[in-house]
């Protein structure tokens, strides 16, 4: 469904537009309390903003791990699945948190693709038809304090690809 949306509003809007409103409105987004506060026009930058509320302070009275988590989640994918564009197959795989000191007041964090890894993933996905990329990344807080980390592992393959290997993984699961 979010996909049809998306390819019907770019005849009139930005990608970073509806990427960036598309997040902030979305219930799935909404619940985790973050706010995509500024795409760029490639989305080759996402920044995201979390600030501790009653929705999601923990038993300490700091921001719930779960909402920072979620907060961090989608957004490697989905900036992924537009700059890659249709010919590849994105999904989030695994993430591993660490929690460095307690989340309090605004934390803040950056997501960001260079051109030139864009351009390395492609060549990749060509070479091997599937990867597993690691990327990091932090929220961190107005001081500039690491608040937590995020280690996202994401597989992207080119879609034939995929498909064929879906039809081979279907195809043993049933003899």
């Amino acid at each position: 469904m979010y996909r049809v949306v998306t390819n019907v509003l770019k005849r009139f809007l930005k990608a970073s537009t509806i990427y960036k409103y598309g997040f902030n409105w979305s219930p799935m987004y909404r619940r985790s309390t973050a706010k995509l506060i500024e795409v760029s026009d490639d989305l080759h930058y996402v920044k995201i903003q979390l600030k501790l509320s009653w929705k999601n302070r923990n038993y300490a009275g700091s921001l719930f791990g779960g909402s920072m988590l979620a907060a961090t989640d989608p957004i490697y994918m989905i900036q992924l699945i537009q700059i890659l564009g249709n010919d590849y197959v994105v999904w989030d795989k695994a993430v591993t948190a660490k929690y460095k000191r307690p989340g309090k007041g605004v934390l803040f964090g950056e997501f960001v693709f260079s051109s030139l890894e864009i351009t390395n993933i492609k060549q990749k996905v060509a070479k091997d038809h599937e990867v597993d990329l690691i990327k990091t990344m932090s929220l961190i807080n107005e001081k500039a304090e690491v608040i937590a980390e995020f280690s996202k592992t994401i597989y992207i393959a080119e879609k034939t690809f995929y498909k064929e290997k879906l039809k081979l993984r279907n195809s043993k699961q049933q003899n």
